[in-house]
């Protein structure tokens, strides 16, 4: 059939599964709004507040789903607009389509208004981009841009289409998407005999998982190779969920403010398997004296990885799941209780541990955690904040936390929330964000209202840039430059102007209510939370130190 660029565009969507888009209008990217009103009993277009609120709604709805998240802006600003959320979605693998409408092909390269180079901006944050110039090219492009953001490893794509192209027809016929590989790499039978044997010869062997085992889906893969191999088991903060952080071997999160029962436990091992992680700078601080004592496996889907940031002694490329599946086939049972002891008595030395006399972060937390009975889906800002909701919180299963992980992007939480409500309509979806993270995109407020979007945002409010405080209290001798937030901004009446329910709260008492009645109302909520500003985040390992240097407030009293 005869269609229009903006309907190919509206069909290939439809095709592709999309039933959600996240988006901002704007004057080049009209004919496709007009295609999404004729559409719209078909797909449900959310008007965010701002571009970047789309994009990141859009990572939410992916990360939530392990779908392909779809946002759409306009030319110039609005592109750029986006480009934060791209980034978002890059460093932290997520697939998500972006598209953008531009001028028209006869005014590219005049400085013609609202005009940007959008693909040439993004190129270094997207996994493909495309910029379509001929109306026969759209529905080819937007297919291979879906099944680029989800095979192999995940990450953005962005579509850019001239204005000419949405208004200009040609012939379309729909067609039935191809089916994801979840494999590019092919690993070889001996890396997996390798495995084995390294396994076999271990006395003291640790799991270590990321985010790269939420992707693969491989969460019953990863619990039965933890039990075959009778080891413990920590995560990264993308990786949390991927293992049930209920289950008695979990020793928690690994790194920056990771536990001591993780970071010596890995420390101590002889044997450490890296299951879809980056060895990030937050993990691995010195990456000379990371796990010195083991020998390392390291399974990934992207061959660059291996190798990269910390030196392995077995790399094996391919997604987690399919290898995990080949290595629970061809592993005998294997035994370790006094490994497992010695784990678990550090995790009963040294404990998690907060101020209880007073209203703290991790205590809300908890009790999220408590009314919600695990089950909540998690989506956190950039900050204290975010470390407290990684570290207190049990995460039961993948897709429960969503947070930005590799760029650390303040203003996330709330768009990503939005994303994942609508993604997870069954669900109580919580935001936790700090004051500073929370004024970033506090607009989005307007879009949950506008919708009557019934999630919870916790702003854990300490009037300062509470990370950012804690590093310059412990190693700029207390030089707060720039990081107080002392001023008249009182949240609960900008939720409230926004058209959102506020809750203010000041004493522990106040807590449980406060959460509750905010889980039974019908519609999104804001809670204002008092806390003091000199509240930390510990344990905590100073930049670039080793594993084994990991501290917490009792090693800063005894100096």
């Amino acid at each position: 059939m005869l269609l229009t660029g903006a309907d190919i565009v509206v069909e290939c969507l439809l095709e592709q599964g999309v039933t959600t888009v996240f988006g901002y209008p704007g004057g080049t990217i009209l004919n496709v709004y007009d295609s999404l009103y004729k559409y719209s009993d078909k797909i449900n277009h959310v008007l965010t507040s701002h571009e970047q609120g789309a994009a990141h709604a859009a990572d939410g709805y992916a990360r939530a789903t392990g779908k392909v998240g779809v946002c759409m802006a306009t030319s110039g600003p609005g592109a750029t607009n986006l480009v934060t959320g791209i980034a978002t979605a890059h460093m932290d693998s997520i697939p998500l389509v972006a598209i953008c409408a531009n001028v028209g092909v006869n005014l590219l390269g005049k400085d013609s208004f609202q005009e940007v180079d959008i693909t040439g901006v993004t190129m270094p944050i997207t996994k493909h981009n495309f910029i379509v110039k001929d109306v026969n090219d759209l529905a080819p492009t937007i297919r291979k841009a879906f099944k680029i953001a989800q095979e192999g490893r995940k990450g953005p794509v962005l579509i850019d289409i001239t204005k000419d192209v949405t208004a200009n027809k040609c012939e379309y016929t729909r067609v039935k998407p191809e089916p994801i590989k979840t494999n590019n790499y092919t690993y070889q039978t001996a890396d997996i005999k390798k495995a084995i044997e390294m396994i076999e010869a271990s006395e003291k062997p640790f799991i270590f998982v990321g985010g790269g085992a939420v992707a693969s889906e491989a969460y019953v893969e990863l619990s039965e190779f933890a039990e075959k191999i009778d080891a413990p088991v920590c995560d990264t903060l993308m990786g949390k969920g991927a293992y049930d952080g209920t289950n008695p071997r979990y020793s928690g999160m690994l790194g920056m403010h990771g536990t001591k029962a993780s970071n010596l436990g890995v420390t101590n091992c002889d044997l450490l398997i890296a299951v879809g992680v980056r060895f990030s700078d937050r993990v691995a601080g010195n990456p000379d004296k990371f796990a010195p004592n083991a020998k390392i496996i390291h399974i990934d889907i992207d061959e660059a990885e291996i190798n990269k940031n910390v030196k392995v002694d077995l790399g094996i490329v391919g997604d987690c799941k399919s290898v995990l599946s080949a290595l629970n086939l061809l592993l005998k049972q294997q035994n370790h209780p006094q490994w497992l002891k010695e784990v678990r008595t550090l995790k009963d030395q040294y404990p998690l541990s907060y101020d209880t006399d007073v209203l703290t972060g991790p205590y809300i937390i908890e009790q999220i955690e408590a009314l919600t009975d695990n089950n909540a889906i998690i989506c956190t800002d950039v900050g204290q904040h975010q470390m407290w909701a990684a570290q207190y919180y049990h995460y039961r299963r993948p897709r429960q936390f969503i947070s930005s992980g590799g760029l650390g992007t303040m203003g996330y939480g709330l768009g990503a929330a939005i994303g994942a409500k609508y993604a997870k309509p069954e669900q109580d979806v919580f935001n936790i964000a700090g004051d500073g993270c929370f004024r970033m995109n506090m607009q989005e407020l307007a879009t949950a209202s506008r919708y009557n979007v019934p999630i919870i945002e916790v702003i854990f409010n300490n009037h300062v840039l509470g990370m950012v405080r804690q590093w310059q209290t412990l190693f700029y001798d207390k030089r707060y430059s720039a990081t107080v937030l002392e001023d008249k901004v009182d949240f609960c009446k900008v939720a409230e102007g926004l058209g959102c329910k506020a809750i203010k709260v000041t004493t522990k008492e106040q807590v449980i209510p406060a959460i509750q009645e905010a889980l039974d109302y019908d519609g999104p909520v804001v809670l204002d939370c008092i806390i003091d500003k000199d509240d930390k985040v510990f344990p905590m390992i100073a930049p670039g130190a080793s594993n084994d240097s990991v501290f917490d407030q009792d090693d800063i009293k005894e100096d």
